[in-house]
């Protein structure tokens, strides 16, 4: 007698990979933005402040 718990399931195999195609895409979009913040981070640091401009007083 064949064990039904062996069985292959579609549902389930479509069910997963569609959480696997989510969670590669958050993943992906989580990637890009921490090498965004890295980038502007070391932009930021390495680039000398900007001269702040004086008020003329008359």
């Amino acid at each position: 007698m064949k064990n039904p718990w062996t069985k292959k399931n579609p549902f389930m195999s479509m069910w997963l990979s569609g959480a696997n195609r989510v969670a590669g895409s958050a993943r992906g979009q989580a990637s890009a933005a921490a090498k965004r913040q890295a980038v502007d981070f070391w932009t930021s640091a390495l680039t000398p402040p900007k001269p702040k401009k004086r008020k003329s007083r008359r």
